[in-house]
C-alpha cells in the first residue's frame, strides 16, 4: 500500500458538475403555460427577435404544499415539501418531468444557445493522455478521443510497444449508461480489477480482466464496491479492499457503518471473502486500507469526516497477528506511506499545515517519532508521494502549488520547475523508479503531462493537451479583500488584459469552502466561451477548504461555517466596490457544498447577485444526515439532532430561509436521477419552495439529468449540453452577447 488516504473519495467533493438530458420517468402533463401569460411559441418568437427570456414572467408547472410541523428542540419547523423526498412516488416522478420539461423548453430557445453548443463542441472533443501507470515494465493509462464520449484505458506491453485497448467503456451499453470507475493494475501487470458504475453513480461493482487475453474472469466478480479502492499483494494472487452490503433492508444514509475490509484471492468465490477489519457499526466513519508494496505491513484507517482519524497497521501473516493502533486522532488526520520497513506519517496534529515524521513500526509509540520534514508555517502540505527514493511533497503557497524534493533523511533536494504559476499534480511513479510523471496546468494554460528523473531533475514535456482556444488576451490575477469579521481572503481573477473598471463587466463567482478542499489556477475549457463573450470569472479561497492548511479548514466548518457564506459575499461586494462588475452583472455558480454555498448566498443576500446555477446541492440542512452519505459529513456540518448543532443549521439552511413573496434572481438547479452521494430531494423541495414563495414571479428551472450521478454523466455529449444550458441561461440573465 502506497499511501493510506485519510478519507475516502468517494464523497461530497464535486466541483465540476455535468448535468444532462431528460429523466427516464413516467409521462407527466405538460406545464400548465396557458394561464402564466408566456409560452412556448412567445419564447420562440423572443429569440427571433434577439430577446432575453428572462425578460418575460415564468410560471413554473403547480406544486402543492403538504405542510409538515415538527418540534425541535422546543421550535416548531415547517417542512411544507416533504412529500417530494420519495423519489419513487409516481406524482414525484410526475412533477419532475413536468419541471424538467419546463426547464429544456425555455433552455433550448435561448438566442445564443446553439452557439454555444457549437463552440462547447470543439472545446470537449479533444485527444488527451492521462500520466502511465507502470506494472513490471508494462504501461497503463487514460485517453480521450475526439470522436469518443468516454475516455478508454489503454496497455502497452513496453514503452516502445503498440497500443491496446484494455477496458473501453462506450463499448459497454447501447446507450452508454454503464461506467467506468477505477482502475488498478496488479504488480506483475497481468491482470487489472476496475470498478464498474451504473449510471454514473458512486455504487460499484468489482471486475477481474486479464490483460493479455482482454477477458473477465466470471468468478472474480465483487458487488458492494461504492467505496473499494483495491490494493494488491506483491505476488498478483489476491488484493484488498473495502466492501459494503448491498441488502436494500440497511437504510442507505446507515451503510457506511457497515463496511468490511476484506481479502480476495483470484479465482475463489467473494461470498468468502476473509474479514480482514471488521466494520465500525457506526455510519459516521469511513473504513479503508490496504497493504504495502512488499506485502508485508497491513493497515486501516477509520476516517470521523475530513479532520480527523485513527490508524491502525499489522505484521501481515504473523503468528498472532493483531491490529496495532499507530495513530489515535484526536482533532487531526494522519496519512501513512510504507517503503523498506519505515512508516513515513503526514500528519496535522500540532501542525496545522503538516509535517512529516519518520517512524519505526517495531517502535510505534509517538514519543518514538521524529520530525523528518518540518512544518512551512508559510505552505499547506496537500500530498506527500514516495518515487524514485525520494518524498515529493506538494504544497500550495498562496493557492499555487510548489514540488519539493527530499532525500529519505529529510534533506531537501530541490524544488520540482514547473512552467509557471498554477497547479501541478504531485509526482506519479514507484517507490524504486527513478522514471516519474506529474500534470500540470492553470487557467491560461492547458493541461500538459511531464516526464521528469527523480534523480537528475531532467523535465520534458511528455503529452500536451491541444485546446482551440487562445489564451493570450487573458490575464491571471491574484487579488486580496476582507471578508466580514475582518479576516484576509485571496481570490484568483481571469479577464481580458484590456478590462475596464467601469462596473459592466459580466463576472461569474464561482465557489466551494468545504472539506479541505482547494480551489487553484487550473485549466477549465467550460469558462472560455464565457471570457471570450467579454466576461471575467472570479475563484476566491473560502474559508473551509484546505488552500491555507487545517486552520483554514476549520474555520469554516460546524459551528463556523457563516464564515464561508460571509467570504462569499465579500467576494461580491469586492468585485462590485472595486466596479468590476455590478449586482445586475454577477452570476454565481457552485456544486455540491458549493450548491449550498450557493444556495445559502441566494437566500441570505439575494441583491448581491443578478443569476444563480447551484448543482447536484445540499439545502435542506435539518434533514441531510438523514439521505444518501449524509452521516458521513455530520464531522463537517455538524448534528442536527444535537441542539447546539441544529442551532447553527436552522441559522443558515437554504431551504429554510426562503422568503414568502421574496426577490430572488433567476435560478437554474442542475440535478441528477442517480445522484445516491447527495441525494435529490434537496434540488427538489428547494425548487418547490422558491417557485411556491415567488409565486411565478421569479425564474427558477429545474434541469434533471438523467442516467448521472453526483458527478453528472460522463459522455461528452452530455457535458456539451449542460454547458451549453448553464451559459446561455448566464448570458440571458445577465445580458451578455457570445463572442461571434
Amino acid at each position: 500500500m502506497r499511501s493510506l488516504p485519510l478519507a475516502l473519495a468517494v464523497l461530497c467533493s464535486c466541483q465540476s458538475v455535468k448535468e444532462d438530458v431528460k429523466p427516464d420517468v413516467a409521462a407527466a402533463p405538460a406545464p400548465a403555460e396557458a394561464d402564466a401569460g408566456f409560452s412556448r411559441q412567445k419564447l420562440l418568437d423572443a429569440a427571433a427577435l434577439g430577446k432575453k427570456a428572462a425578460d418575460y414572467p415564468m410560471s413554473a408547472p403547480a406544486t402543492r404544499t403538504q405542510v409538515v410541523e415538527e418540534v425541535h428542540f422546543g421550535g416548531k419547523v415547517s417542512d411544507p415539501y416533504r412529500w417530494l423526498e420519495d423519489e419513487k412516488s409516481p406524482e414525484v416522478q410526475a412533477w419532475m418531468s413536468a419541471q424538467d420539461k419546463f426547464a429544456r423548453d425555455h433552455l433550448a430557445a435561448l438566442p445564443m444557445r446553439e452557439a454555444l453548443r457549437k463552440r462547447y463542441t470543439d472545446l470537449y472533443y479533444l485527444e488527451s493522455i492521462g500520466a502511465p501507470v507502470k506494472k513490471a515494465g508494462r504501461w497503463f493509462y487514460r485517453r480521450t478521443h475526439k470522436d469518443k464520449e468516454k475516455s478508454i484505458i489503454y496497455w502497452r506491453a513496453n514503452e516502445k510497444a503498440p497500443e491496446q485497448v484494455l477496458l473501453d467503456p462506450n463499448a459497454w451499453s447501447t446507450d452508454n449508461t454503464v461506467s467506468l470507475g477505477g482502475w488498478w493494475p496488479s504488480e506483475d501487470g497481468k491482470k487489472v480489477v476496475f470498478a464498474e458504475k451504473p449510471n454514473a453513480a458512486d455504487e460499484a461493482t468489482l471486475y477481474v480482466l486479464d490483460v493479455d487475453k482482454g477477458e473477465r474472469s466470471k468468478v472474480d466478480v465483487i458487488p458492494g464496491a461504492k467505496y473499494a479502492s483495491p490494493s494488491w499483494l506483491p505476488d498478483s494472487r489476491g488484493f484488498y479492499y473495502e466492501w459494503l452490503p448491498v441488502d436494500p433492508k440497511i437504510p442507505v444514509s446507515e451503510r457506511p457503518g457497515y463496511t468490511e475490509l476484506r481479502f480476495h484471492a483470484l479465482g475463489t468465490d467473494p461470498a468468502k471473502d476473509p474479514v480482514v477489519h471488521e466494520k465500525t457499526g457506526d455510519p459516521k466513519t469511513f473504513l479503508g486500507g490496504g497493504v504495502s508494496r512488499d506485502g508485508k505491513y497491513l493497515l486501516a484507517s477509520i476516517a470521523r469526516g475530513w479532520n480527523e482519524n485513527d490508524v491502525y497497521f499489522q505484521v501481515r501473516g504473523a503468528k498472532g497477528a493483531t491490529w496495532k493502533l499507530l495513530a489515535k486522532g484526536a482533532d487531526a488526520k494522519f496519512d501513512v506511506l510504507v517503503w523498506k520497513d519505515v512508516f513515513y506519517v503526514v500528519t496535522d496534529d500540532g501542525a496545522p499545515n503538516k509535517q512529516v515524521f519518520k517512524v519505526d513500526p517495531k517502535k510505534p509509540e509517538r514519543a518514538a517519532w521524529k520530525v523528518l520534514i518540518p512544518e512551512d508555517k508559510d505552505a499547506a502540505i496537500s500530498s506527500v508521494t514516495l518515487v524514485g527514493g525520494h518524498l515529493c511533497i506538494e504544497r500550495l503557497r498562496k493557492a499555487v502549488t510548489e514540488l519539493s524534493l527530499y532525500a529519505l533523511d529529510g534533506k531537501k533536494v530541490r524544488n520540482v520547475e514547473l512552467p509557471g504559476l498554477g497547479t501541478a499534480s504531485n509526482l506519479v511513479g514507484d517507490e524504486d523508479d527513478d522514471d516519474a510523471f506529474y500534470g500540470f496546468s492553470s487557467f491560461v494554460m492547458p493541461a500538459q503531462v511531464f516526464r521528469t528523473s527523480v534523480k537528475t531533475g531532467k523535465s520534458e514535456v511528455w503529452f500536451k493537451v491541444e485546446v482551440p482556444v487562445d489564451p493570450s488576451p487573458y490575464v491571471v490575477d491574484q487579488v486580496t479583500y476582507t471578508s466580514k469579521d475582518g479576516t484576509p481572503v485571496t481570490m484568483f481573477l481571469v479577464h481580458r488584459k484590456d478590462l475596464q473598471k467601469n462596473g459592466e463587466t459580466p463576472t461569474l463567482l464561482y465557489g466551494y469552502g468545504g472539506f479541505d478542499i482547494s480551489l487553484t489556477s487550473s485549466f477549465n475549457s467550460f469558462i472560455y466561451p464565457w471570457l471570450e463573450a467579454g466576461g471575467m470569472y472570479a475563484v476566491p479561497n473560502l474559508r473551509g477548504g484546505g488552500e491555507y492548511g487545517k486552520a483554514w479548514h476549520d474555520s469554516g466548518r460546524g459551528a463556523k461555517k457563516q464564515n464561508v457564506f460571509d467570504d462569499f459575499a465579500g467576494a461580491a461586494e469586492y468585485l462590485i466596490r472595486e466596479k468590476y462588475t455590478s449586482p445586475e452583472k454577477l452570476g454565481i455558480r457552485g456544486g455540491s457544498n458549493g450548491g449550498l454555498l450557493v444556495g445559502a448566498a441566494m437566500t441570505q443576500r439575494p441583491e448581491l447577485y443578478g443569476a444563480v446555477i447551484c448543482a447536484v446541492p445540499l439545502l435542506d440542512m435539518l434533514r441531510y444526515h438523514l439521505f444518501g452519505s449524509g452521516k458521513t459529513w455530520i464531522a463537517e456540518y455538524g448534528d442536527p439532532e444535537v441542539q447546539a448543532d441544529f442551532d447553527v443549521l436552522k441559522a443558515y439552511s437554504p431551504y429554510h430561509h426562503v422568503k414568502e413573496r421574496g426577490s430572488y434572481p433567476p435560478l437554474l438547479m442542475m440535478s441528477a436521477d442517480h445522484d445516491d452521494r447527495v441525494d435529490p430531494m434537496h434540488a427538489r423541495k428547494f425548487v418547490g419552495m422558491v417557485q411556491g414563495a415567488t409565486k411565478g414571479q421569479s425564474t427558477v428551472w429545474l434541469r434533471i439529468e438523467a442516467h448521472a450521478g453526483h458527478g453528472g454523466a460522463d459522455q461528452v455529449a452530455k457535458s456539451i449540453e449542460s454547458s451549453a444550458d448553464q451559459v446561455a441561461f448566464l448570458m440571458s440573465v445577465l445580458k451578455v452577447k457570445p463572442a461571434q
